[in-house]
C-alpha cells in the first residue's frame, strides 16, 4: 500500500474509571477498504466516533494525509473529508431522496430552495456509484427497500467531496440480494478512490469487500493486517483473544 490517508497514533479514551482506549494505532488507505473488527465493547464505536470528532481523545496523534490534524468536532472531520453512516442511516422517510441527500445542507436559489441543481447533484452521485436499484430519485424514502435505504445513505455522504468514509454495519438486517447490493457499493466507493472504514461483525462480509483488517481486542487494536494473510480463524482468535499464530504485521 501507499502511505495511509488517515492514521491514529497512541490513541488513548476514557469515560470516567473505564480505560475505553488504549493506545490504538489505526490506517485508512485511500482506494481500500479497512475491516474493523472486535467484539462487543472492543472499542470500535469509540474510535470511529473519535475519528468523526464526536469524542475527543486524551492523548494520541491524527495525521490526515501527511500532516498532524486536530479533530475537535463533527465540522473539523467533515472540513477535512471525513463523513459516517450510522446504522440507524438518519433518513426522514416523509422526505424523497433528493432532499435526504441535502438534508441540512439544502443549496438555495435566492429564498427558495435550488431544486433542480441538487437533483441533477444527487442523480451525478448515485450514477458515479453506479446505483441502478432505485427507480426515482424522487421517491420518498418511506417506499425504499433496506439496502436501497443505506445506498442513499451512502450517497448522501460521498455528495460532499469525501476523502474518508466511515460505514456502521452497513449490512446489519438486510437480506442476502440487499447485502449483496451493498457491498458492491462499498467496493465502488474504494475503487472511486475513497478511503472507506466498514465496521462490521459478519466475517463472510470483511473477507468479500476489505483489503485489509483491523482486529480489536479489549481497548487495544490487536493487530491490522492484510485480508490475504489471515484466515477466518485467525480474526476470530484476535477477536477473541488479542493474538494470532500468523505473523500480523500491517500490509
Amino acid at each position: 500500500m501507499t502511505e495511509p490517508i488517515l492514521s491514529l497514533r497512541k490513541v488513548n479514551k476514557s469515560f470516567g474509571p473505564v480505560h475505553v482506549l488504549k493506545n490504538v494505532d489505526f490506517d485508512a488507505y485511500a482506494g481500500k477498504v479497512t475491516a474493523l473488527v472486535g467484539d462487543n465493547g472492543a472499542g470500535k464505536s469509540t474510535l470511529i466516533k473519535c475519528i468523526a470528532g464526536i469524542y475527543t481523545p486524551e492523548t494520541g496523534e491524527f495525521i490526515f494525509e501527511g500532516n498532524k490534524v486536530t479533530i475537535a468536532g463533527p465540522r473539523d472531520a467533515t472540513a477535512l473529508g471525513i463523513e459516517i453512516v450510522y446504522q440507524d442511516l438518519a433518513l426522514c422517510d416523509n422526505l424523497d431522496i433528493v432532499h435526504n441527500m441535502f438534508l441540512g445542507r439544502e443549496e438555495k436559489s435566492g429564498v427558495t430552495l435550488h431544486e433542480s441543481h441538487m437533483e441533477s447533484l444527487a442523480k451525478k452521485t448515485l450514477d458515479g456509484l453506479s446505483v441502478r436499484t432505485v427507480k426515482s430519485i424522487r421517491q420518498k424514502v418511506a417506499s425504499l427497500s433496506g439496502g436501497q435505504r443505506q445506498t442513499v445513505a451512502i450517497a448522501r455522504a460521498v455528495l460532499w467531496n469525501s476523502k474518508v468514509v466511515i460505514l456502521d454495519e452497513p449490512t446489519a438486517a438486510l437480506g442476502v440480494a440487499q447485502t449483496e447490493q451493498v457491498l458492491k457499493l462499498v467496493r465502488q466507493l474504494a475503487d472511486n478512490g475513497l478511503a472507506v472504514i466498514v465496521i462490521s461483525h459478519n466475517l463472510n462480509d470483511v473477507f468479500q469487500v476489505a483489503d485489509n483488517i483491523a482486529a480489536m481486542y479489549l481497548g487495544t487494536m490487536a493487530a491490522q493486517v492484510d485480508k490475504n494473510s489471515v484466515s477466518q480463524g485467525d480474526v476470530v482468535r484476535l477477536i477473541t483473544t488479542g493474538k494470532t499464530e500468523v505473523s500480523a504485521g500491517a500490509k
